[in-house]
């Protein structure tokens, strides 16, 4: 049986966190199989730029995950620049360097929605919405592109 591993870039706006879990994640998989970036996904700049940082790392993205939420009702312009227009723009970004036209080797996206994308959640209408664009984007972008 072949061991396939795969190394693993994370992202997110809490430093801390994402260093100790890279530290816990290198020490279980072996040195250097993790690296994390801080960034904001509602930033176009830093998403491109934590991008291309991967990118010069790794040379390749074979998964590509777009998983940063959050439920914030009263911010909700927030909310819906982190979890809908960062899992469009990183999945732009995703595809657009996956791409066999462009040289890239295709590849994986991933878009973690909720079972608010699904269903009302009466309670959080700002994060339903955006849970309901996830899903659509997704399937829409599926339907046109045939990934």
């Amino acid at each position: 049986m072949h061991t396939y591993k795969k190394k693993v870039a994370m992202l997110d706006v809490n430093e801390a966190a994402g260093q100790e879990l890279q530290v816990q994640l290198n020490q279980q998989y072996g040195s250097e199989q993790t690296q994390f970036y801080k960034a904001d996904v509602s930033s176009d700049q830093q998403f491109t730029d934590v991008f291309q940082k991967i990118l010069n790392k790794f040379s390749h993205i074979d998964i590509f995950c777009n998983n940063a939420g959050i439920v914030d009702e009263k911010n909700w312009e927030k909310t819906v620049s982190i979890n809908l227009s960062g899992v469009v723009r990183g999945t732009y970004l995703a595809l657009d360097h996956m791409k066999k036209q462009n040289s890239g080797n295709g590849g994986v996206i991933i878009n973690v929605a909720s079972l608010a994308g699904l269903g009302p959640f009466p309670s959080v209408p700002v994060y339903t919405a955006t849970k309901y664009g996830v899903v659509g984007f997704t399937r829409a972008l599926a339907v046109r592109t045939g990934v």
